[in-house]
């Protein structure tokens, strides 16, 4: 299976508001040396909600361009305006995505048949791997087990769901409709092993921005089946996970970055900075775990 393992949901670093492109190839390319799976450029930890179209598009080229096809790219291109999602769709494709990742339309809040409509059109247009993104918590709207199976069954593009209701009861359903020819990423940091052990294959991560190697340690252990290995770096990364969601996404991640030296600290609007108790917080994890 192509799709498995740990992948990077990137940031977006920005320098006097535009894409730092020397930062964000260096972050990728750290990535690559700590033993990612893969990469996802464009989510929504990429602040893809405020990148123009043609910022998303530039994003994703620099990306793939970066990786050189060493770890497949999932390159975000979803919208709640179908015809959106199939022009950004097209570009990933053009530019050597290897994948890409397609949030449920938000705010307009589809039926089945309507969420049915919206895959099989892209996938019609554009006929490239895709990921079903189900975020309830963002877009007002949950694709519901049978939902899946049925874009499953009948849009032969969909490959696979980045999971990120939590639900690991809806995991297991999804698992179990779908069957293992469908692949199953957590979207939440926290229950990676738990959702490998009902069958999932792996996650597209916040936290593995700061610690790729744990997170993609993590998810080979458990493939491995070397069960105390992935249990341990469960528990280790346990602290991390929590402070990655001490504020919304993506702030707490990009704060810890900078303080990494990793990337300037600049976030678009609304985002902003997080409240200094916050970051004292979030400090005091990474120092723990000796990140700073």
């Amino acid at each position: 299976m192509q799709f498995r393992g740990a992948y990077t949901a990137l940031v977006t670093p920005f320098k006097n508001n535009q894409l730092d492109e020397e930062a964000y190839r260096n972050l990728i390319e750290w990535q690559l040396e700590q033993g990612i799976d893969g990469v996802v450029p464009c989510g929504t930890t990429g602040e893809s909600a405020t990148l123009s179209h043609e910022e998303h598009k530039r994003t994703i080229s620099v990306c793939v361009d970066q990786v050189k096809g060493r770890v497949p790219v999932i390159a975000g291109a979803g919208s709640n305006c179908t015809s959106e999602a199939v022009d950004l769709t097209r570009y990933a494709k053009e530019a050597g995505a290897d994948a890409a990742l397609l949030i449920t339309p938000y705010y307009n809040k589809p039926t089945p048949d309507g969420l049915l409509a919206h895959f099989k059109t892209i996938a019609r247009e554009v006929p490239i791997p895709f990921f079903i993104y189900n975020v309830p918590g963002r877009t007002g709207l949950n694709v519901l087990p049978d939902t899946v199976a049925r874009i499953f069954r009948e849009v032969p593009e969909a490959v696979g769901i980045k999971e990120a209701t939590g639900n690991l009861t809806q995991v297991s359903s999804v698992i179990e409709e779908c069957g293992p020819d469908f692949t199953v990423l957590s979207g939440e940091d926290s229950i990676v092993l738990p959702l490998m052990a009902v069958g999932g294959h792996g996650v597209i991560s916040v936290s593995s921005n700061i610690v790729p190697n744990m997170m993609h340690s993590l998810c080979k252990a458990y493939m491995d089946n070397d069960q105390e290995k992935a249990k341990k770096l469960h528990l280790e990364m346990a602290p991390l996970c929590r402070a990655m969601f001490f504020e919304t996404n993506p702030i707490p991640v990009k704060t810890s970055l900078a303080l990494m030296k990793k990337i300037e600290l600049e976030l678009r609007l609304p985002l902003v900075p997080m409240q200094e108790k916050n970051q004292a917080r979030l400090k005091e994890v990474l120092q723990n775990k000796k990140l700073i």
